[in-house]
């Protein structure tokens, strides 16, 4: 019964996921999906749950692949395998994962934290070549201050450090 509340999205990630833990492949872009998909190009995050608790999390700030369809997959792909906080998902664990997908919006550069709404806005820190990322509507997360400090801890970026902010929507 889940699989009918889920939405493309998801889907898409999923039997993406299962397809490369069963398979070893990468699944192909199917057909049917809506015109975006094919169409649109953004960055995209995919974040895996068991029991409510963090599974895995890869994403892309930027596009790096032709549409958004591919991006999921990649990232569907990438997260379960390619996320060195955990070892790959195996398949006795795929009944048990739950999904999310984030769409991001075009990043915008901001002045300040004040800028920030941490149930609208993700934001993105950067210094030099390091860069971190944090999704908008966290558990745990209700000020752009902890916001902008677990970006910082996340790129390695001491808080002292000159950095560039950026805020986008998904």
């Amino acid at each position: 019964e889940r699989k009918e509340q889920e939405d493309a999205y998801v889907r898409l990630a999923r039997e993406a996921l299962e397809y490369h833990v069963q398979t070893g492949e990468r699944l192909a872009l199917p057909d049917g999906l809506p015109q975006e998909f094919y169409e649109n190009k953004a960055g995209a995050f995919v974040s895996l749950k068991i029991d409510g608790s963090l599974r895995g999390c890869i994403g892309t700030i930027m596009p790096t692949q032709s549409c958004i369809g591919e991006e999921i997959i990649e990232n569907a792909i990438s997260a379960a395998v390619r996320d060195h906080r955990f070892s790959p998902v195996t398949e006795e664990e795929l009944p048990l994962l739950t999904y999310s997908v984030d769409i991001l919006g075009e990043p915008e550069t901001i002045q300040s934290e004040d800028q920030l709404d941490v149930k609208r806005y993700g934001v993105i820190v950067q210094a030099g070549l390091k860069r971190g990322l944090l999704l908008p509507d966290l558990i745990g997360v209700d000020t752009p201050q902890e916001q902008v400090r677990i970006a910082l801890e996340k790129a390695g970026i001491p808080p002292y450090a000159n950095y560039s902010m950026e805020r986008f929507e998904v």
